[in-house]
């Protein structure tokens, strides 16, 4: 009985951290939006000039930094790499472009869900339609490879990387970008945000949670243990938003979002399809970073990067507004994940060579 709760036990937690952050003054119904803070995180480094998305978001340094300290304490930290590191890196920026068409990577979905947004759940619809579409081609031999052991100093490159970024967030905040209007300007305390991204990524390193193998599990395993996390998360979140008056049912009116059902369907399928092709969900990918897998730090770096792409070639929506190149950048991101796909399940039969 205790194990079955685990994991819903472990939905209940994260929401409530998500409640705890976005009362204390980050956006609302985004506690922790990793498509959408990679984001603000380029802004702050001067990648992109959206005004509104520009801050170091300790949240993802801390959940870099949880998954890195409970490896090493759980002796399960391991540098390892050399799984198609570029293909890897072309995904997370094309599974971000698809999170900015809709606004949301699939930790905003269901925080947008929980907020009674509808548009959300049109979303979901498409998140699932490219899970089933990513597990087509894993069904039919879809593989980047395996992973080798490498260097252990590599695998501390991310962690090293956030900790240093950290430090310049704490006593050399001029340094960074720092938006003084929308998105960015909201935020929770620093230490706040670090302490709840330490915890998420701790916990999420433990409970391997995933919200696309949450799904994939329970349609082709009928394994719902995954699933039930993120029935407590939305359950607890959706009391949390009533409580504190967030909660707003309907398509309208909606505080981080747009009306525009197809393109909210479209862009988190693209969202589905890469995340399983990569092997898991953007907030997946920053805890296996954090724990040594390097191949999880291209997929993370090329998120970043699809962040840069979305904002600077208007490929990304705001509230209220499709961005004015969204659908060319979806044909381009989806025609690039598929190609992927069909080459890697039918043409990329030979095993590598060693040197």
């Amino acid at each position: 009985m205790v194990e079955k709760l685990k994991l819903p036990l472990v939905g209940v937690l994260f929401a409530v951290i998500s409640i705890v952050l976005f009362t204390m003054g980050n956006p609302f119904n985004v506690g922790l939006c990793v498509a959408c803070f990679l984001r603000d995180i380029a802004g702050a480094l001067g990648l992109h000039g959206f005004l509104s998305g520009m801050y170091a978001r300790p949240e993802i340094m801390g959940l870099v930094l949880g998954a890195l300290i409970v490896s090493l304490i759980t002796k399960e930290f391991a540098s390892k790499g050399g799984s198609a590191p570029i293909t890897r890196f072309v995904l997370g920026a094309c599974v971000v472009i698809g999170a900015l068409i809709f606004l949301g990577c699939p930790t905003g979905m269901l925080l947008r869900i929980a907020g009674g947004d509808l548009n959300a759940i049109v979303s979901l619809f498409g998140f699932v339609a490219g899970i089933l579409g990513g597990m087509f081609f894993l069904n039919r031999g879809f593989s980047l490879k395996r992973t080798y052991s490498i260097t252990k100093s590599d695998g501390f490159v991310l962690p090293i990387m956030s900790v240093l970024l950290l430090v310049v967030l704490i006593f050399f905040p001029a340094i960074l970008n720092s938006s003084e209007a929308g998105f960015a300007s909201f935020r929770a305390p620093l230490f706040i945000s670090l302490i709840a991204g330490l915890i998420m990524g701790g916990i999420g390193f433990i409970s391997r949670l995933c919200f696309v193998g949450g799904i994939r599990d329970s349609i082709f395993f009928k394994n719902f243990s995954m699933l039930s996390a993120f029935v407590a998360f939305l359950v607890v979140l959706v009391i949390g938003n009533i409580i504190f008056g967030h909660f707003n049912f309907g398509f309208q009116s909606q505080a981080i979002a747009h009306t525009d059902g197809l393109w909210n369907f479209l862009g988190m399928t693209l969202v589905g399809f890469g995340s399983v092709l990569l092997g898991g969900c953007p907030f997946r990918q920053l805890v296996m970073a954090g724990s040594g897998n390097t191949d999880s730090v291209a997929a993370v770096f090329g998120m970043i990067f699809g962040g840069v792409l979305a904002h600077n070639f208007g490929l990304a929506s705001t509230p209220g507004q499709m961005g004015e190149n969204a659908p060319i950048g979806f044909a381009i991101a989806a025609t690039i994940v598929l190609t992927i796909a069909i080459y890697n399940t039918f043409f990329n039969k030979k095993p590598l060579k060693s040197e």
